[in-house]
């Protein structure tokens, strides 16, 4: 940080939407919040306790869970009390720039696992019979490793080049989140250079890996049209569907974001609530609602918790 900075806090201005809809839109995200966080933990309970779960694919969707549940954290409890009042507006400028962080970390390492999860899915449905040595568990270990390592310093990089700028006012954020773009507007610097920096970096994560997405799901694909069988065609249809809807939602909003070079629009912020709010919830549903496995899992963990308390 450059000792010229002048600004010891910050304002979040929050979503743009009328005062009267602050009590409805508090208790809408609160109980979103509570979904996703109750929801992704039993998830990695489910699979934690169902040995016929300890599997490559849901070895990844522990590690999905847990992002997903500490990804919402990060933003909507100040979202929430940007909502009750405005002192709930003002942030520090230190944890502005954890929340910054934590948020680029969080989100680009579920960014490359997503991305190591098509690869999973791509090696399962094209060699069926090699896969178990392919994706050993000190092969599944390294690639999660690799992708929490990729999205800290992805991180590091967006939350550096922003706060290194001195800021001396005005100190209202645009957004109901401390994110780079908005907070690039009120330095007291020339910013251009750093944006254009920031959009390639953005850029060549997020374009990088859903091209690779498409990429093994266009060989997915292929590799089921050639599976004989229309029941088999089916189950390979239905394991991947799963993945692929959870894709769209959060990479759709992102790259609609970050990928407008100079977009300070306050869609932005209504467009970041569906990756930052609703996404993070749609992988307890999507992964218990289409999958059979964790269905299954789901029944067994009631029933023993049942028997449990009959006794």
């Amino acid at each position: 940080m450059s000792n010229a900075s002048l600004v010891t806090a910050f304002i979040l201005t929050g979503l743009p939407h009328a005062p009267a809809l602050d009590a409805p839109l508090f208790g809408v995200f609160l109980v979103v919040y509570v979904l996703t966080v109750l929801g992704n933990l039993l998830i990695l309970l489910v699979i934690r306790v169902d040995s016929h779960l300890h599997t490559p694919m849901y070895y990844f969707l522990t590690n999905l869970s847990f992002i997903d549940m500490w990804f919402s954290t990060v933003t909507v409890p100040k979202m929430l009390m940007t909502l009750v009042s405005p002192s709930g507006r003002a942030i520090s400028f230190h944890s502005c720039m954890a929340q910054l962080y934590f948020f680029h970390f969080l989100g680009g390492t579920e960014c490359f696992l997503y991305t190591v999860m098509s690869y999973d899915r791509y090696l399962a449905i094209s060699y069926p019979l090699r896969y178990t040595n392919m994706m050993s568990g000190s092969r599944c270990a390294l690639l999660a490793t690799s992708t929490w390592l990729s999205g800290s310093l992805h991180s590091a990089v967006q939350t550096i080049l922003t706060f290194h700028l001195p800021y001396c006012g005005p100190n209202w954020i645009q957004h109901y989140l401390c994110d780079a773009p908005p907070i690039l507007k009120l330095a007291c610097a020339d910013t251009s250079a750093i944006e254009i920096v920031i959009f390639v970096t953005v850029g060549i994560v997020a374009s990088g890996c859903f091209v690779l997405i498409v990429l093994s799901y266009v060989s997915i694909v292929c590799s089921i049209l050639r599976i004989r069988t229309s029941e088999g065609r089916h189950r390979a249809f239905q394991t991947c569907a799963s993945h692929c809807i959870v894709v769209l939602c959060f990479f759709g909003p992102g790259l609609f974001i970050y990928l407008r070079p100079g977009s300070r629009k306050a869609v932005d912020g209504v467009v970041a609530v569906f990756y930052t709010v609703l996404t993070p919830l749609l992988n307890p549903v999507v992964y218990t609602l289409r999958n059979k496995e964790v269905k299954k899992a789901l029944l067994k963990l009631k029933d023993k918790v049942a028997h449990s308390q009959s006794k």
